[in-house]
């Protein structure tokens, strides 16, 4: 079993806010263990509760769509939620829901070790930079302990402002120089180093 399989039978089992006594099912997250990108959105919604799985609902297929536009699947990527149950009636997490959870996502972080992430939503962007809008942090990128964060409107925005949509579209096209960028680093840093001899 690996480490991330392991990770989701405790999340599964977590009691830790008042979300675990409404979930129909923990949505822990899915997709490649060794991912470049690592996709965190806010919360699951009614379709990810019922199937335990992320972004299987419209906005899900918005996702699809954007990964397609940049020739990347969903099992190439890793994709996840700040907060790992649905909140009733698809209302926003609370502030003890998220840190509640953090843990998790800090966790899923250390074990699939991306190169880039992509904050969908405000609520995922303060995890990561408190304080930041996300209307004015979108569509850039910025490196924190050798990660690169670029930040995006969550795929739902599109369904509910169709304006947004060419606008996550525009910013997705971003995401391939990021991660060619992520990866020239990576590289560089793995290089032997020439000692000199004194």
């Amino acid at each position: 079993m690996s480490a991330l399989s392991a990770l989701y039978k405790e999340i599964a089992l977590c009691e830790d806010c008042e979300l675990a006594k409404h979930r129909t099912k923990v949505v822990p997250g899915e997709g490649a263990e060794d991912a470049d990108i690592l996709f965190i959105g806010e919360a699951p919604g009614w379709y990810e509760d019922q199937q335990g799985r992320p972004f299987v609902g419209p906005a899900g297929h918005f996702l699809d769509e954007l990964l397609r536009s940049i020739g990347l699947r969903r099992e190439d990527v890793y994709i996840g939620n700040v907060v790992k149950c649905r909140p009733p009636a698809n209302r926003d997490p609370l502030p003890a829901e998220i840190m509640a959870c953090r843990k998790w996502l800090d966790r899923q972080i250390e074990l699939i070790r991306p190169k880039v992430i992509a904050t969908l939503g405000r609520y995922s962007l303060v995890q990561f930079f408190p304080g930041d809008s996300i209307g004015k942090a979108r569509g850039t990128a910025r490196k924190k302990e050798g990660i690169i964060y670029f930040a995006m409107y969550h795929p739902a925005a599109a369904l509910h402002q169709g304006s947004l949509r060419k606008i996550i579209e525009e910013d997705m096209l971003k995401i391939p120089p990021l991660l060619a960028q992520a990866e020239e680093v990576r590289e560089e840093e793995h290089k032997p180093q020439q000692l000199s001899m004194f």
